[in-house]
């Protein structure tokens, strides 16, 4: 018969073994919840994009958009720049830098420019004042806009003098091209916007996306409409379109923002920002109300968050998009007016942590304007007025949020 009294021995020493390596884990997980909810933590890349060719520079970066391959597209106003930002273009060539970069560029991964076109041409209007740009499912790209007058500084003629005269604004439409810049199509024309619930044309259309399930569009309606609309992506055929709360728009002057006052039932100008989640949920920026609504595709209204509610000035909730983890745990907001980027709890809308802080180095921001992720779960922003630039910032994983401001996220020596 074999003496089992080694291999008793040996039995006690694995179950003590995984006792302990449990006991270990508990204590591991029990620290780790006492530090508090997890968030994504996120550094800057100072090095990202690289300088770009031609002496080029550009303006106000207003549009940001991730593509299927990680390529990085924004696009951007050149008409933003200062007279010495072009001296290169002067007649007399006054020096030797700079000029407009063209407003559609897109960068790969590494930070290369890989394509630059855009502007006016046949068969097409081109909006006074780009605004927001997107590449759906199918390589497409979505370009709007937010310019009233038919040009700065442009004469008109006078059916359109007497369109803007009586409150027309030109940017009423949505382009739509392949990635070369070939037109495709046009929802809208200038100056024929009625209104919220004009289903033909747009009001100054903020941003776009598609829903790779359906092939629809939803457009942030916008600068001077206070809606989301819904066409059909392949054909511009209208689907349906709605305001706060899901209800019918509604285009009453809502006076100005009083953060004590009840939350309003129509959206303010600008609506200024849309995203779609895989679980079929569409989040939109309110922006000078600072909140964030949350709705079905087809418009029931599901829940509401405020980010950074006292804010006056521009609003805080100017763009939003959506983490790359399995579940699209959190919500990614930039706030142009507070110079920061703030990470929500998808399911609650509350605001885990922020980071960011107002400055002109990397890591700081100008006005950041519009927000995009990447496969990697990758940050990408871009700010208007004197920002001019756009950023990324890397993904670090998951941390325990420490503080509720992490300030600049530089990066770890």
């Amino acid at each position: 018969m074999i003496n089992c009294t080694y291999c008793k021995a040996g039995a006690f020493v694995a179950v003590f073994g995984a006792l302990a390596v449990g006991s270990y884990l508990l204590e591991q997980r029990s620290a780790v919840e006492a530090a508090g909810p997890m968030a994504p933590r996120f550094e800057v890349d100072p090095m990202w994009p690289k300088p770009l060719p031609n002496h080029w520079v550009i303006g106000a970066t207003i549009g940001l958009g991730v593509d299927a391959k990680d390529n990085v597209w924004i696009v951007h106003r050149q008409g933003s720049l200062e007279v010495k930002e072009q001296y290169a273009t002067h007649t007399p060539k006054a020096s030797e830098c700079c000029a407009a970069a063209p407003p559609v560029l897109a960068f790969n991964a590494a930070g290369d420019l890989i394509q630059s076109w855009g502007g006016k041409g046949e068969g097409f209007n081109w909006p006074t004042s780009n605004h927001g740009v997107d590449v759906d499912h199918k390589g497409n790209v979505w370009i709007g806009g937010n310019g009233r007058a038919a040009g700065a500084g442009a004469a008109l003629a006078h059916d359109e003098s007497k369109m803007a005269a009586a409150g027309a604004v030109h940017d009423s439409f949505i382009l739509k091209f392949t990635q070369s810049g070939k037109f495709l199509m046009q929802i809208g024309k200038p100056f024929m916007s009625k209104g919220s619930n004009d289903i033909e044309n747009l009001r100054l259309p903020a941003k776009t996306i598609v829903d790779p399930k359906t092939n629809e569009l939803y457009v942030a309606d916008g600068y001077g409409n206070r809606r989301v609309i819904v066409y059909d992506a392949d054909t511009g055929k209208y689907k349906r379109h709605w305001g706060a709360y899901g209800s019918k728009p509604d285009d009453t002057d809502l006076g100005p923002y009083d953060p004590n006052a009840p939350a309003p039932k129509q959206f303010r100008t600008p609506v200024h920002g849309v995203a779609l989640s895989k679980d079929g949920l569409v989040y939109v920026c309110d922006r000078t109300n600072n909140r964030i609504q949350a709705f079905k595709t087809d418009g029931t209204y599901l829940k509401e968050g405020w980010v950074a509610k006292n804010t006056f000035g521009d609003g805080a909730a100017f763009d939003v998009a959506i983490s790359k983890d399995p579940g699209e745990k959190y919500l990614y907001v930039c706030d142009g007016s507070n110079m920061k980027v703030h990470i929500l709890l998808r399911e609650t809308l509350e605001v885990l942590t922020t980071f960011g802080d107002g400055g002109r180095q990397p890591g700081q921001f100008y006005a950041v304007h519009s927000i995009a992720t990447d496969s990697k779960g990758n940050i990408y922003t871009t700010e208007t007025y004197r920002g001019q630039r756009v950023q990324k910032f890397v993904y670090k994983g998951l941390a325990p949020v420490t503080k509720k401001d992490q300030g600049v996220v530089w990066p770890k020596k």
